[in-house]
């Protein structure tokens, strides 16, 4: 049984419903006292001592769950479609199905386009992505309202309870902000709402994304004291070096969010973050049921076969990568398969034949016939994902996986420390970043065989790196971004831009568009360049 916050079934719907109207442009009063004495607000929630760890369990469940009652039934946003809503889900639609490293067979409505680089304002999957980045941001800002010394010192709250509180605050306030990183890196200028800025009807004013880096650089580093210490805090809640690692990774990309490089501010946290964290021995034990035993995994989002039943998530991830002749599902742990996202051949040709990483491509017919998209047989299936233990036999559910997501790992670090050095960074060392690329090929061809030369380390080599390192993983489109190769760019895959030999798209794709409904809904907001 994996030990950490327990993503709880609530009965809070009145409370929800009023959060959930709050993630729009326009926030709606959270203070409404429901007539239904069966139903519990803001107003009353919290007389129960345990609801400080339960509703901090709501907001990490955000990313894992998409209602109230398990796979779908209850939605926590309305949605013509629960199980799709998800957010983990559709963060990797939008991170993986618009780069080289994933395409689906899907004909949903929207959801080639993805892939196609031929996205609009209306786009279902960019909306619910938004929403659910929103809803995860407005639910938190509630909880740090009603958790203010003066709130607690109202309700006598003391003791172990009170400190207790003030870890559960700050896990609150990285969860908001790691949903506030997202926003910045796919939307840019978003609408912004903290914790102060008030309670009723209002339009948010829209704050450009050099302002959103800087408040939220300011709001981490603040933040960070307050954290329990690395590796110190239940499995699955945010500590130290969850926040040093978005730090990390903002300053890796600063150029492209705020124009100024800050690469070796980039280090600095890589160098905060290494000293706790070393490498799993085996790559693919990461990946699997039992992955919350894996080593180097710094932050994950947790499912559980039993207890977080999702249509989304890694039971997404596991499904959706399953089909084809060639494939038994329950050597995989899962009870069937969806055949939907897999990725190109010219992806799998990145990895030389000794790279063990390679080992989870299945390979169909050619990937460069003109049914790619539609006919799943075309392509490459990827197993990365798998809901077997490490030491053997299924997880706890078929149909549901344990399998946690891992959102960062200690490979992303050494990987950013690299191309940090590459770039510039001061702090470091190209002997370390070399030697941290040796582990990563080490384990990942099980010998020195892998190992390359200082000449071989360049911003080149360490991209192709991470693709071979963390695809799937939700890094390919920022990574791409970074190095110029997503947008106006001779880069080009299979069906990028519509084309089946692929072409450049232009680059106001480098951010997604605000969704109409939002711009109707606020005045205050401008549309990205392009849209």
């Amino acid at each position: 049984m994996k030990k950490y916050i327990q993503y709880p079934k609530f009965r809070f719907y009145a409370l929800w419903l009023l959060l959930a109207l709050g993630a729009n442009s326009c926030i709606g009063d959270l203070n409404t006292t429901p007539i239904d004495k069966d139903i519990i607000s803001s107003k009353n929630v919290y007389d129960n001592p345990e609801a400080y760890r339960q509703v901090l369990a709501k907001i990490y469940s955000v990313f894992a769950l998409s209602g109230q009652i398990g796979p779908d039934g209850n939605p926590d946003l309305s949605t013509n479609d629960e199980g799709t809503s998800n957010y983990l889900r559709q963060f990797w639609n939008l991170q993986e199905l618009t780069t080289d490293e994933a395409i689906c067979a899907w004909n949903n409505s929207g959801l080639p386009d993805l892939h196609n680089q031929s996205w609009s304002a209306a786009n279902d999957y960019i909306t619910i992505t938004y929403e659910r980045i929103f809803y995860l941001i407005s639910i938190a800002n509630e909880y740090l309202r009603e958790t203010t010394d003066s709130e607690l010192d109202k309700r006598g709250v003391s003791g172990q309870l009170r400190t207790d509180i003030g870890y559960y605050r700050a896990e609150a306030r990285f969860l908001r902000d790691l949903a506030y990183y997202q926003a910045l890196d796919l939307f840019g200028n978003v609408p912004f709402v903290e914790e102060n800025s008030g309670i009723g009807t209002f339009n948010p004013e829209q704050i450009q994304r050099t302002a959103l880096f800087s408040w939220l650089e300011r709001d981490l580093i603040e933040v960070i004291p307050s954290l329990k210490e690395p590796r110190t805090n239940e499995y699955a809640r945010a500590d130290q070096a969850a926040a040093w690692t978005v730090l990390a990774k903002m300053y890796l990309n600063a150029e492209v969010y705020i124009g100024t490089p800050k690469y070796t501010e980039a280090i600095t946290y890589c160098n905060k973050i290494t000293p706790y964290y070393h490498l799993d021995d085996n790559y693919q034990h990461l990946f699997m049921a039992d992955n919350h035993t894996a080593e180097g995994i710094i932050f994950p989002i947790a499912f559980d076969g039993i207890h977080t039943q999702t249509y989304g998530g890694t039971t997404f991830l596991i499904f959706a990568a399953l089909g084809g002749d060639s494939i038994v599902t329950q050597n995989y742990g899962a009870s069937g398969s969806w055949a939907g996202n897999r990725t190109t051949a010219e992806f799998m040709a990145k990895f030389d034949p000794g790279d063990q990483r390679a080992l989870f491509f299945t390979k169909g017919q050619t990937s460069t016939e003109v049914n790619l998209q539609s006919d799943f047989k075309q392509g490459v299936i990827v197993t990365k994902f798998t809901n077997m233990k490490s030491t053997g036999g299924p997880g706890s559910n078929l149909n549901f996986v344990d399998t946690d997501y891992p959102m960062f790992r200690l490979a992303d670090i050494y990987l950013i420390y690299a191309e940090a050095i590459l770039r510039g960074g001061q702090g470091g060392s190209l002997a370390t970043a070399l030697g941290y690329i040796q582990d990563i090929r080490q384990r990942a061809y099980g010998n020195i065989t892998g190992n390359i030369s200082a000449g071989d380390l360049t911003l080149d080599f360490i991209l192709e790196e991470r693709a071979r390192e963390l695809y799937w993983e939700g890094h390919r489109r920022t990574d791409l971004i970074r190095y110029g190769r997503f947008s106006e760019t001779t880069y080009t895959w299979p069906w990028k831009g519509g084309l089946k030999e692929g072409r450049s798209v232009n680059a106001y794709y480098d951010l997604f568009p605000l969704p109409s409904s939002d711009l109707g809904a606020n005045p205050n907001l401008k549309q990205n360049t392009g849209y």
